[in-house]
C-alpha cells in the first residue's frame, strides 16, 4: 500500500458551497441587530409591539364592520345595529359609504359631471408632459409637447374660445423675438423689454384680438368657471402649477441675490425677506379681498388665477433660499474652473455651478415641493372649496351631519401618496446623480 493511500483524512474534491448559518444573515441577523441588540433596544421593540397589536385590535371592529352601501349615516347606523356590531357606546364601524357617495365631488368640486374626462384627460395628459422632465429615458422631442401642455390643459380645463390661450402663446412668442431684438443693446435692456413687452400685449391687445378671431372663427369648449372648481382638482391645479413656475423662479431670484449688481441684488433680498416673513394665509388674503382695489375698475381678474400668483411667489421665495444654499455649498475651485475654461457667467451657471447647485438642493427643494402642495388646503379660508372645504359641506348635510374620520382619513390618504410619490421620486433622482463611491 502506498503513501498516498494511507493519507485517508487528504481531501481530493472541494465541498459545494453552502448558504451563510441563519445567525450571520438574513432575517434572523437583522432582527437580532436591529430589535434586540441590548436591553434597552429589546424592551422599546417589545413594548412598539404591543402598541401595534393594540392600535390593530382597535381598528380591526372598525374596518371589519365597514359599510360600503348606504345614502346616509343614519342608514349606515342602522345597517350596523342590524348585524350586530353595537355596543354601549353605539355602533362601531367605519362608514365608508360616504366616500362612495361623494367621490366625484371631492374629486371633481363642482365641475359638470357631464366633462369630467376633459381633467381625467388634462391630469392623463400631465403625466405625460412630465415624463421627459422626470424621466431621461424618455425621447428628448417629447419636451415641445411639455412646453406646450399648460396651454392645452388650462384650455381643457377652463374651456371657452380656442383663441385664448393662443394669444397667450404669441405673447410668449412676442417676449422671443423682443429679446432676439434687442440683445446686442444689453442685457438688462433686452431682458426689460423681454418681460414688459408681453405684459402690455396680455392685459391690453389679447383680449381685444381674441374676441376678433372668435367673432370670425368660433372654436372653443364649453367654458367652465373657476367657482366650479374644487376637491382635488383644485389642489393639483394651484400645486402643480406653483411648483413648476416657483423652480424656475427661485433659480432667479437665488442668482439675483448674489449679483455683484447692487439693484438687483437689493430687489431681489427685499422680495425674499417679505414673502417669507409673512404668512401665506395673509397673501392668500390679500388675493382675495385687496388685489382687486390695484386693478382697473371693471377688470375680472380670476380668483384661482391670483392664488396661483401668491402661492407661486411665497413658493419661489422658500426656493430661492434653498438653492442659494446649493450655490453656497460649492466649493470655491468650481467658480474658478468656470473661470479658467474662459466661459462667460450664463454659460458657467448652466453647464457647471447650476446643476450642481441643484443636484444638493435636491431634498431641500422637494421638502418645499410638498410642503406648497399641503399649504394649498388653506384656500379653504377664502372661500374656494379645496377638499377639506367640501368636506365640512358634506358634513354639513343633513345625510351625512355627523360623520368625520371617514371623510379626512380618505383626504389624508390622497395627499399621502402625491407626496410620499414625490419623496421616493427625489430619492431615485438622488441615487441617478450619485457620483460619489461613498
Amino acid at each position: 500500500m502506498s503513501d498516498t493511500q494511507n493519507l485517508t483524512y487528504v481531501r481530493t474534491e472541494m465541498l459545494p458551497e453552502q448558504a451563510p448559518p441563519s445567525t450571520v444573515v438574513g432575517p434572523v441577523r437583522w432582527i437580532q441587530d436591529n430589535l434586540f441588540s441590548g436591553v434597552l433596544n429589546s424592551i422599546l421593540t417589545i413594548l412598539s409591539l404591543l402598541v401595534i397589536a393594540w392600535i390593530i385590535m382597535a381598528l380591526t371592529p372598525e374596518v371589519v364592520n365597514s359599510v360600503w352601501n348606504a345614502e346616509s349615516l343614519s342608514e349606515c347606523r342602522e345597517i350596523l345595529r342590524a348585524a350586530g356590531a353595537f355596543d354601549e357606546h353605539g355602533t362601531y364601524g367605519a362608514c365608508w359609504a360616504v366616500i362612495k357617495d361623494r367621490w366625484h365631488q371631492l374629486l371633481f368640486g363642482f365641475y359638470p359631471p357631464e366633462l369630467y374626462w376633459r381633467p381625467v384627460l388634462s391630469f392623463v395628459l400631465m403625466l405625460v408632459a412630465l415624463a421627459p422632465i422626470l424621466f431621461p429615458d424618455v425621447p428628448r422631442k417629447w419636451l415641445m409637447f411639455s412646453l406646450a401642455y399648460p396651454f392645452i390643459g388650462f384650455f381643457l380645463l377652463w374651456g371657452g374660445s380656442i383663441w385664448l390661450p393662443l394669444m397667450i402663446v404669441a405673447g410668449f412668442v412676442i417676449g422671443y423675438f423682443i429679446q432676439r431684438a434687442t440683445q446686442n443693446i444689453g442685457t438688462l435692456v433686452s431682458i426689460a423689454a423681454m418681460v414688459i413687452v408681453p405684459v402690455i400685449w396680455w392685459l391690453y391687445a389679447a383680449f381685444p384680438v381674441v374676441d376678433i378671431l372668435h367673432g370670425a372663427l368660433p372654436i372653443g369648449l364649453e367654458a367652465v368657471g373657476s367657482n366650479d372648481f374644487g376637491g382635488f382638482l383644485l389642489s393639483i391645479v394651484i400645486g402643480v402649477t406653483g411648483i413648476v413656475l416657483s423652480l424656475p423662479l427661485g433659480v432667479v431670484l437665488a442668482l439675483g441675490r448674489q449679483s455683484n449688481m447692487p439693484l438687483i441684488k437689493s430687489v431681489c433680498v427685499i422680495f425674499i425677506e417679505f414673502v417669507r416673513g409673512v404668512p401665506l394665509i395673509t397673501l392668500l388674503f390679500t388675493a382675495s379681498l385687496l388685489l382687486n382695489y390695484f386693478l382697473p375698475p371693471g377688470t375680472n381678474f380670476d380668483l384661482i388665477l391670483r392664488v396661483i400668483i401668491m402661492v407661486t411667489l411665497f413658493a419661489t421665495a422658500y426656493m430661492a433660499e434653498v438653492i442659494r444654499g446649493g450655490l453656497a455649498a460649492l466649493p470655491s475651485g468650481q467658480y474658478e474652473a468656470a473661470d479658467a475654461l474662459g466661459l462667460d457667467y450664463w454659460k458657467s451657471q448652466r453647464l457647471i455651478i447650476m446643476p450642481q447647485a441643484l443636484k444638493i438642493s435636491i431634498p431641500g427643494i422637494v421638502n418645499t415641493f410638498i410642503g406648497l402642495f399641503k399649504d394649498t388646503t388653506l384656500v379653504v379660508f377664502i372661500g374656494l372649496l379645496d377638499p377639506i372645504g367640501l368636506a365640512s359641506a358634506i358634513r354639513a348635510n343633513s345625510d351625512w351631519q355627523g360623520i368625520y374620520w371617514e371623510l379626512f382619513i380618505f383626504i389624508g390618504a390622497v395627499f399621502w401618496i402625491f407626496c410620499f410619490s414625490m419623496s421616493r421620486y427625489s430619492m431615485h433622482l438622488e441615487r441617478r446623480l450619485k457620483t460619489d463611491h461613498r
